[in-house]
């Protein structure tokens, strides 16, 4: 799965973190963009709740790839993460706290940028009760993904 992604961080790349920090694993993909924001050559945007907020700051970008972080349901085990293409969206079979907004937000995208290539990184969830603490697991996988997009550039160790 990273060697995937590892092919779309090229060029001029844009990170959309997506996460409601209020209900805990939710928070992971906000989480993680706010962890590699400066330290990465990508623009990076934290969309916490609202990530529709940025995509006119995007379509501005013209970017490349876009990788959207979220939490998802898609039956895996707390912490497993996997990659999707944005279109696949559309027929997969999973549940997150922002599934309308992030198929609104891909075809927005999609309509407005014809060249780009967008990548759902979404995150297996343990609980998105409400709290601010995330579980061992979801905090475990936010470190190895933000170990590998450090170690990716050279950064090193987090």
């Amino acid at each position: 799965m990273l060697e995937h992604l590892r092919a779309h961080l090229e060029g001029k790349v844009v990170i959309l973190g997506i996460g409601n920090t209020l209900r805990s694993d939710d928070a992971a993909g906000s989480l993680l963009a706010s962890r590699l924001l400066g330290k990465v050559p990508y623009i990076v945007y934290d969309g916490g709740t609202s990530p529709e907020n940025y995509l006119g700051k995007i379509i501005k970008d013209e970017p490349d790839n876009i990788i959207i972080i979220d939490a998802a349901d898609f039956g895996g085990r707390p912490g497993e993460h996997r990659l999707m293409e944005g279109e696949a969206l559309r027929t997969a079979n999973m549940f997150s706290t922002h599934n309308a907004s992030i198929s609104l937000s891909v075809n927005y995208l999609q309509s407005n940028l014809k060249k780009v290539e967008i990548l759902l990184l979404l995150i297996q969830p343990k609980t998105v009760v409400f709290g601010d603490k995330l579980s061992p697991e979801i905090t475990a996988a936010v470190d190895k993904l933000e170990k590998f997009f450090l170690d990716y550039h050279g950064v090193g160790e987090v």
